[in-house]
């Protein structure tokens, strides 16, 4: 009985089915990450984030990654621009992938205060598709090897792209499932009151209701979306329900390719031949199911020992990567081990003031120190809400003393931060000698708790 289900698991599994749905996710995932990669030069962001700056924060574990010079990063945007178009077209894919996903992973590793989201999202979806065969249909590598190259997929790979979309979704109204999003309204209330501005409904956002709704929308969607979009009779609706939440979001928030990324992925969700079925109703093409009487041509099946290992073991982290901030005591928001990588997305607004207090241990000496001495503007409000930031900027500081000529000396910093509207408190433990910390997945003791004072509310201030 149960090798017989292991037996029909893998059976569906492994079965062929058309490669239409993920060659035109393909060619918009290409066409779109062209298109952005494109934007960042044009509208002079290259420059903010890799030409302007003269100190990088670096992720725990990749301190080696480095800037290149400023003419070589223009140079690897071009190449991502031009990469992500041979991606679009299926040209010699596998090679294209891998470059395009180094290319993009060293971008995105350079300085931690770039990290979104979606950049995250996008490097997996690149990872998965150095060997995932997103080329069998309506690419040139198949024109190439029309005889060779079958126009079917095995069905594992269909869903390993709808759970990479699923996990987004999923863990990001989890992260909403909170008393700041749903009790408070927050952040949605800080943001939606600094967008009065817009035409015909901005009147609106500064109202108690506003937030509620908007906060309360988010949450719904992002819970239920997933399955929505797997059910056959709902899917359709569901879809235009995407295509409306990520119109809005884009229209109220500066969010990059996140609103445009997320309908594109929920185009797998479909039939794997909806792309086919379209076009033989708008022209006179006739519908013909390639993976019909398709029987494993290329041995996909016999593959199933060594396949099965790796895919499971990616599934495994997507899954506990997000969770792993249930290991630290306190509030994520607050403490941030375990914000990145766990699709918390937009559930926190951080700001405050950071100054920090160095000291000669050997005169008493002391002086204060802003971060925009070392930071670019940008820099400097990112990495104010993100203790491990402060870290990193205490032991350059330090080291700058140091190259100056100023021996060793003590590093502290008055940190003092608002989440979400509350009022400011202080985030780092004062009287700690920053010098003497280093950054590590252990729970940082040298973090102060979070306060107990609930969020500003718009609810609270009509009354």
């Amino acid at each position: 009985m149960i090798r017989g289900g292991r037996a029909s698991v893998a059976t569906a599994l492994f079965r062929p089915v058309d490669a239409a749905s993920v060659a035109v996710f393909r060619i918009g995932f290409g066409l779109l990450l062209a298109v952005g990669f494109l934007r960042f030069v044009a509208e002079g962001w290259v420059r903010v984030l890799f030409v302007e700056p003269t100190f990088f924060f670096k992720y725990y574990g990749f301190a080696w990654v480095g800037a290149p010079p400023d003419a070589i990063v223009y140079a690897l945007y071009g190449l991502i621009c031009a990469l992500s178009l041979a991606f679009a077209v299926g040209f010699h894919f596998r090679v294209v992938s891998i470059l395009l996903f180094l290319g993009v992973a060293w971008v995105e590793l350079i300085d931690v205060t770039n990290y979104l989201n979606h950049h995250y999202l996008i490097a997996l979806l690149l990872f998965l598709s150095t060997f995932l065969p997103l080329n069998r249909t309506w690419s040139v590598d198949a024109k190439r090897r029309p005889a060779k190259v079958p126009a079917t997929i095995p069905a594992w790979v269909l869903y390993l792209l709808r759970f990479q979309f699923a996990v987004v979704y999923v863990f990001a109204g989890l992260a909403k499932l909170g008393s700041d999003w749903l009790l408070f309204a927050q952040p949605l209330g800080i943001w939606l009151a600094a967008r009065d501005e817009m035409p015909l409904i901005g009147q609106w956002f500064t109202t108690a209701w506003a937030p509620y709704a908007f906060s309360w929308a988010g949450f719904l969607f992002d819970s239920a979306i997933v399955g929505l979009l797997c059910w056959s009779r709902t899917r359709a609706l569901a879809f235009v329900a995407v295509l409306a939440f990520h119109c809005g979001t884009h229209l109220l928030f500066d969010i990059g390719l996140f609103p445009f990324l997320m309908p594109i992925g929920a185009t797998l969700f479909f039939s794997p031949s909806w792309p086919r079925e379209l076009l033989s109703r708008v022209g006179s093409t006739r519908f013909r199911d390639p993976a019909s009487g398709d029987t494993d041509p290329i041995g996909w099946t016999s593959r199933r020992r060594w396949l099965a290992v790796p895919v499971a073991f990616y599934v495994a982290v997507q899954v506990l990567l997000p969770l792993r901030n249930f290991v630290y005591e306190g509030d994520v928001l607050w403490h941030e081990q375990g914000m990145r990588w766990s699709w918390k997305v937009m559930v926190r607004e951080k700001n405050g003031s950071i100054v920090y207090r160095v000291r000669d241990p050997q005169t008493g000496r002391e002086w204060r120190v802003g971060p925009m001495r070392y930071l670019t503007w940008r820099q400097a409000n990112e990495m104010t809400g993100q203790p491990d930031l402060v870290l990193q900027l205490s032991h350059h500081i330090a080291d700058d003393f140091r190259q100056r000529g100023l021996g060793e000396v003590e590093v502290r910093v008055d940190a003092l931060v608002s989440l979400n509207g509350r009022p400011a408190a202080r985030m780092i433990d004062p009287d700690v000698d920053l010098t003497q910390i280093h950054d590590g997945v252990a729970p940082a003791d040298w973090i102060l708790a979070s306060t107990d004072t609930p969020p500003f509310s718009l609810a609270r201030r009509s009354r």
